[in-house]
């Protein structure tokens, strides 16, 4: 199997050398770098276009939501886990809505840790059972509702009718592998393996007009 590029973004050099650690016990994980702001951040995921990111909520620079939109644009397949040291259940929705794998406190266990990265590689993920009783009754609108972005309608638009990954991809003036990325993530938000099955989710969904 491939490796699989982690990158720690983390201001505090303790905590990050501890993930670091951590994250290097994990099988196939190789950590690639450690950046100490969001702006760093950014910068070493276009040098080193990492598979999974383990991102601090506060950093000096900026909110690790405004980072993990950022780097979701230019990387729709990254895996952002928001590592923090706070209650962030308020932000909940929109750490979702933006597309982030996990959320794991930094009190957590190695094992713990561990378990998430796991499950992340293998499209699951790990909520808090705190949290998860929460989500069950929380809210007028569900939690885990998926949510496209326009790119993501508009390509699933097009397979609804047909076209193949190289006919959207001039469609819409990207490259194939682009359209690849787009669609592995639209498969993640909604938890199917292929084509038929990410079809029958999306005219099911808010999203589809015929």
């Amino acid at each position: 199997m491939n490796p699989v590029k982690a990158l720690i973004v983390e201001d505090h050099p303790l905590m990050a050398n501890a993930t670091k650690y951590i994250l290097e016990q994990v099988d196939r994980i190789v950590v690639v770098g450690t950046a100490y702001s969001g702006q760093q951040a950014v910068e070493m995921a276009d040098e080193f276009e990492p598979d999974i990111v383990f991102l601090d909520y506060h950093l000096p620079d900026d909110f690790g939501s405004r980072v993990a939109v950022r780097l979701k644009e230019k990387f729709p397949y990254m895996h952002i886990v928001i590592f923090t040291g706070i209650d962030v259940s308020e932000v909940y929705n929109q750490l979702l809505e933006i597309g982030i794998s996990g959320i794991m406190s930094k009190e957590a266990s190695e094992q713990t840790i561990r378990n998430l990265i796991n499950c992340i590689l293998d499209n699951y993920t790990m909520v808090p059972l705190a949290m998860y009783r929460q989500m069950r009754i929380g809210g007028e609108t569900p939690i885990l509702e998926v949510v496209l972005t326009d790119d993501e309608v508009t390509i699933m638009s097009m397979i609804v009718k047909g076209a193949t990954h190289d006919v959207i991809a001039e469609q819409i003036h990207a490259s194939r592998r682009s359209v690849d990325n787009y669609v592995r993530r639209i498969y993640e938000k909604f938890g199917v393996k292929n084509r038929v099955q990410a079809i029958e989710r999306f005219v099911k969904s808010k999203y589809y007009s015929e």
